[in-house]
């Protein structure tokens, strides 16, 4: 089954998707192993471990695009990728939509801010015209070859023109073809709920720790009605904390002896990128090789 239809059948099923964000190959290899139903590649993540930037648009399309590739490469499990604004007018989001297929991901979302846009838990945030992302989400639709290739539409108006703007995006990207919708920077449970009962599409909730939305848990969310979660930030704050504090141990101490318990063991890290399986596809070849003379 292909990734795009692995995940049309998530979509399909009861439950909702949790979808934690990988920024690299090893982090979206952890998420599968830990038995998530699929991996959301971060554009902030991407950003900030992969380039060097804060998440304010200077992550180029290329850029992106190689990411995902690596990230969709590595694990089984379907991935949802960010693709920012589409790059873009209507003929940039088409080949943005292609490109994204080739690399492997199941999904993208594209998003209404202006561009230079930034993330969308920061302020001073600006979004297009209706009529400019509904032409758009229309040239998504249409470039995409598989059907079963989900696009879902972000809107970050809630934090710039308002709760009645915002509905007014929901209505127009629904019906310009939006498969899922995303609306950003929710500011409370009851907010939450009304997202859910004024759409007719699956929706996604972005869980940011230290963002503008309530840190409503899986179960809560699922019992609101959405249908997706990503937690697009978890691992790679986590890993500036925790890098940060054996960095200090490291030079205060000299050593990180005393810290050997709370590391992966290496084979361990190797295993979950597919030590054992390269190992024994290797020894075959040897023994084929083998058999022949």
């Amino acid at each position: 089954m292909r990734a795009t239809q692995r995940f049309r059948q998530l979509l399909s099923e009861p439950g909702i998707i949790t979808a934690p964000g990988a920024y690299d190959c090893l982090t979206a290899a952890i998420i599968q192993s830990t038995g998530f139903p699929a991996v959301y590649m971060t554009g902030a993540g991407t950003s900030v471990a992969r380039i060097g930037y804060p998440d304010l648009a200077l992550a180029t399309a290329t850029e992106m695009l190689t990411n995902a590739a690596s990230i969709a490469g590595t694990v089984e499990i379907p991935v949802i990728a960010d693709a920012d604004t589409g790059y873009g007018g209507t003929m940039n989001v088409r080949r943005t939509i292609r490109e994204y297929e080739r690399t492997g991901v199941a999904a993208v979302h594209i998003e209404d801010q202006q561009f230079p846009k930034r993330c969308g838990h920061l302020e001073d945030k600006r979004v297009v015209p209706i009529d400019e992302m509904t032409q758009k989400i229309r040239a998504a639709v249409d470039a995409r070859s598989d059907d079963d290739f989900t696009i879902i539409v972000r809107t970050d108006a809630l934090a710039v023109t308002g709760w009645d703007d915002t509905m007014r995006r929901c209505d127009a990207f629904t019906e310009a073809g939006a498969d899922a919708l995303f609306v950003e920077a929710i500011r409370s449970a009851e907010e939450a709920a009304e997202v859910v009962a004024r759409t007719s599409v699956p929706l996604l909730y972005n869980f940011v720790e230290t963002g503008k939305s309530p840190l409503l848990n899986v179960s809560e969310l699922e019992q609101l009605g959405f249908k997706m979660v990503i937690f697009p930030g978890s691992a790679f704050m986590s890993v500036a904390y925790t890098v940060g504090r054996l960095m200090e141990e490291l030079k205060s101490k000299g050593t990180t002896e005393h810290l050997v318990g709370q590391m992966t063991p290496l084979t361990d890290a190797f295993e979950l990128m597919g030590l054992t399986e390269m190992l024994d596809r290797d020894a075959g070849y040897a023994e084929t090789a083998n058999a022949a003379d």
